[in-house]
């Protein structure tokens, strides 16, 4: 029989975090969010409505839970919110599974 290696505590930190990340991340609308925030440096919560055509209520509430789990950055000009991705691991993982040959 082959001896089985266990994962060590850095491998499982790791896979921990790569799961946070894809639940935080796990919903159409939050992944609208984060796509266009790779393609703009940052965007006001009028400008990412706009581009996904969502409700403002409903896109701000995504984006307060991604920023409160780390995964954004929000920064007050005036009267609105703009927000950056913070975390660039997010699209590292999101652009392995678009290029993964999954059956889907």
């Amino acid at each position: 029989m082959p001896d089985k290696k266990t994962i060590g505590k850095k491998e499982a930190e790791k896979l921990e975090r790569i799961a946070f990340i894809l639940k935080t991340v796990a919903h159409p609308l939050r992944l609208g969010i984060v796509h266009l925030l790779e393609q703009h440096s940052q965007l006001s919560v009028s400008e990412i409505c706009t581009m996904l055509g969502s409700e403002q209520s409903l896109t701000s509430h995504h984006l307060q839970n991604m920023r409160l789990k780390g995964i954004l950055h929000a920064e007050r000009d005036g009267r609105s919110m703009l927000y950056t991705l913070k975390e660039r691991d997010v699209s590292s993982i999101i652009s392995c599974l678009e290029n993964c040959n999954c059956n889907m």
